[in-house]
């Protein structure tokens, strides 16, 4: 996770509330506008190293989204309806 300063948080927290995103938005929706985001920070002279950063941002992105908001989703699931017995080979 982007993990900057409070304060430095100030403005894009302000850009995010401006946006028409909740949880009705289409996945394609967005990541069109992840893309559009993505395509002007390479800006036209695009380089092999920040192609290489930006796929490195998103890998991190969804790694970390992943592990923080999927994974005990996940958990809590398991725990409502049941674990699959295969996985319980493993313990």
């Amino acid at each position: 996770m982007p993990y900057i300063k409070k304060e430095d948080r100030k403005v894009f927290d302000y850009l995010v509330k401006k946006l028409w995103i909740n949880e009705d938005t289409p996945a394609g929706e967005i990541n069109y506008l992840i893309t559009k985001i993505l395509l002007k920070s390479t800006g036209k002279k695009r380089t092999y190293k920040r192609l290489n950063e930006l796929v490195g941002v998103l890998r991190c992105c969804s790694l970390e989204f992943y592990r923080r908001v999927v994974a005990p989703y996940e958990d809590k699931k398991i725990k409502e309806n049941g674990d699959l017995p295969e996985f319980n080979q493993f313990e």
